[in-house]
C-alpha cells in the first residue's frame, strides 16, 4: 500500500489535474480515497469506476453514476447498486433475477422497488437464501405470501421485516393458521437431530454456532421469534407468551418493547435474571413505580441503565448518581430537563449531578459561567469544552485544578492560540491534551511542533495545515503509515509535492 498517495488521494488541495493523473494509477486503497472526494467530476467518477469496481459500487450508491455510466456485465455490482439506489435500470433488475450468481440474485433481492414479476421470480428462487432477502425488504403483500413458505429461514425473515402486517406476524409467533415450516437451514444439511459445534473446525460450515434442529428447527423459530420481539409491527399481545419463556434472550428483547403494558412489567422487574431487568430498566415506557422499584435493584446493571431512562425522576437519578458509577456522558434525562430543572441541577448539593447537567452545551450563559467556576474538578472537566467560555475562564480553570482539567480545556472551540501554546507546555505534561491541540483549527505552529512529540497526537498534528510546509514534507518519510497518510493529505502540502509524488501514468 502507498500511504502516501492513499492521503493524497483525500487532499481537499489536490489539483484538478493531480486527480485525474492519481486515477489513472489507482489501485483499490487509493481509489477509496479518490470515491470520497466532494470534488470529484463526473467524468473522473467514470473514469474511476472503469479503473476499480469497488469504487464503482461506492460511487453508485452516492448517485455520482448514472446507469447509463456502468456495465453491468462488467460492473455488475455497482449495476446493483444503482438499482438499490432506484437509479438503475429495471430492465437490468429482469436480468439478474435470473443470473447464475446467487450472490447477485441475493443483493438484487434487496433492492426496494422491482417490479412485480421481478419480486415474482425472486420468491421462486431455488436458493432459500434468495427468498429470504426477499422476505426480508418486500412489501406487505409479498411478505404475507411469504410466511407460508415450507422453509423456517423465509419465516425468520418475513418476521424481521417491518412492512409485514401485524396479523401475519401474529400468527408467526403463535403458528396459529400456519402449517408448521418444512425445513431450516440445519436440516437442509446436517441429518438430525443436529447441534453445530460453536468450535466447529470445518472451514466450508455456514451454520452459526449453536444452530440445532431436532425436526422442530428449534433455533431457526428462536430467531424468528427474536426477529418478532424486535419488530415494532408485531402486536404485543401476541409476545406476551414470552414473559417466562426459558430463553434470556427473548424476555430481554421483551423488556425493552416500548408498547410494553405495565402489569408485564412488573413481572419481568421480579425475572430472576438482572440481565432482563436492565433491558427493562431503559425502557421509556416503564412508569414511576416501576422506575423507583428497579432504583432499588442491585443486580449487575440495572441501576446503571436506570439512570439512561429518559423518565427516570431526577430525584432517582441522584440517588443512583450517588451509587453507581454512571461517567460523564450526557444523560438523556440531563438533556430532557427543562429551565426550571437545570437552574436547579446547577445549585445540587451532589457534585456528580453537577457534573451531569455540566455535559449539556446548550446551558445558558449564567449557568455555564456557575458551573465553570465550581470548586469540584470532575464538574469543571465537563464544563471545560462548552462554547462560550472566555480565555480568562479557561486559564482559570487550569491554574485551580491543573492536570485534571488541561485536555478538557483544550477541547474548547474557543481556546486562543496562546492558550494551546501554553497548554502543550504545562508541567506535568499531559499526553491527551496534546492530541487535543493538535486536532484544534486554532493551533499555531510552535503548539504544533510541540504535538510532534507525542506518539500519539503526531499523526494528528501532520494533517493539520498550519504546520510549516517543510515540516509536513519531512514527515512524508516519517516511519508511522499514519503520519505519512495525514502529512499526504495535508492542504498546506506544496502542490509541487504533490505532483512529484503522484507518478506519470503511461496511458496518459
Amino acid at each position: 500500500m502507498n500511504h502516501a498517495l492513499c492521503g493524497l488521494a483525500v487532499n481537499a488541495a489536490l489539483p484538478f489535474e493531480l486527480v485525474g493523473r492519481l486515477i489513472a494509477v489507482a489501485d483499490a486503497d487509493i481509489a477509496e480515497g479518490l470515491a470520497s472526494r466532494p470534488d470529484l467530476s463526473h467524468e473522473q467518477a467514470v473514469d474511476l469506476a472503469a479503473r476499480v469496481e469497488e469504487s464503482a459500487v461506492r460511487l453508485a450508491y452516492e448517485g455520482r453514476l448514472t446507469a447509463a455510466d456502468v456495465d453491468p456485465v462488467t460492473q455488475p455490482q455497482a449495476a446493483l447498486a444503482l438499482l438499490y439506489e432506484h437509479s438503475g435500470d429495471l430492465e437490468r433488475a429482469r436480468l439478474f433475477a435470473e443470473d447464475s450468481d446467487v450472490e447477485r440474485r441475493e443483493k438484487l433481492a434487496a433492492c426496494p422497488g422491482l417490479p412485480a414479476e421481478v419480486q415474482e421470480t425472486l420468491a421462486a428462487d431455488p436458493d432459500v437464501r434468495v427468498v429470504a432477502e426477499l422476505a426480508l425488504w418486500t412489501t406487505a403483500d409479498v411478505a404475507a405470501r411469504l410466511a407460508w413458505h415450507p422453509h423456517a429461514e423465509v419465516r425468520r425473515a418475513v418476521a424481521a421485516n417491518e412492512a409485514t402486517p401485524p396479523e401475519v406476524l401474529a400468527m408467526l409467533i403463535t403458528g396459529e393458521g400456519l402449517p408448521p415450516a418444512e425445513r431450516c437451514l440445519v436440516c437442509d444439511t446436517e441429518e438430525t437431530p443436529f447441534v453445530h459445534d460453536p468450535q466447529c473446525p470445518r472451514l466450508d460450515c455456514e451454520l452459526w454456532p449453536g444452530a440445532s434442529c431436532d425436526g422442530s428447527h428449534e433455533s431457526t423459530v428462536h430467531e424468528m421469534a427474536e426477529q418478532a420481539l424486535r419488530n415494532p409491527a408485531t402486536p404485543v399481545e401476541a409476545l406476551l407468551r414470552f414473559v417466562e419463556h426459558p430463553s434470556t434472550l427473548l424476555r430481554c428483547r421483551l423488556a425493552a418493547r416500548p408498547d410494553l403494558p405495565p402489569l408485564v412489567g412488573v413481572r419481568l422487574a421480579g425475572d430472576s435474571v438482572s440481565s432482563v431487568r436492565a433491558e427493562l430498566a431503559e425502557n421509556p415506557t416503564i412508569d414511576d413505580v416501576l422506575i423507583r422499584v428497579l432504583a432499588a435493584d442491585r443486580g449487575h446493571d440495572v441501576q446503571r441503565r436506570l439512570a439512561h431512562n429518559v423518565r427516570v425522576p431526577l430525584d432517582v437519578l441522584a440517588g443512583l448518581a450517588a451509587t453507581v458509577k454512571i461517567g460523564s456522558a450526557l444523560l438523556p434525562r440531563i438533556a430532557a430537563a427543562s429551565p426550571v430543572e437545570v437552574e436547579e441541577l446547577s445549585r445540587s448539593s451532589n457534585p456528580v449531578m453537577r457534573m451531569l447537567l455540566a455535559e449539556r452545551r446548550d446551558l445558558p450563559p449564567e449557568i455555564r459561567d456557575v458551573l465553570a467556576a465550581d470548586l469540584d474538578a470532575k464538574v469543571v472537566k465537563s464544563i471545560a469544552p462548552h462554547p462560550g467560555l472566555s480565555e480568562d475562564q479557561l486559564r482559570t480553570m487550569v491554574d485551580r485544578h491543573g492536570v485534571r482539567v488541561v485536555a478538557k480545556v483544550a477541547a474548547n472551540p474557543a481556546a486562543s492560540p496562546a492558550l494551546l501554546e501554553d497548554l502543550t507546555r504545562h508541567v506535568p505534561p499531559v499526553q491527551k491534551a496534546l492530541r487535543e491541540v493538535a486536532r484544534h483549527r486554532a493551533a499555531t505552529s510552535p503548539a504544533l511542533l510541540a504535538c510532534l512529540a507525542d506518539r500519539q497526537a503526531r499523526p494528528i498534528a501532520a494533517g493539520h495545515p498550519a504546520l510549516p510546509p517543510q515540516v509536513i514534507v519531512e514527515l512524508l518519510a516519517d516511519d508511522d503509515w499514519r503520519v505519512v497518510e495525514a502529512a499526504a493529505a495535508n492542504p498546506s502540502l506544496p502542490h509541487a509535492v504533490m505532483a512529484e509524488l503522484v507518478p506519470e501514468s503511461s496511458g496518459v
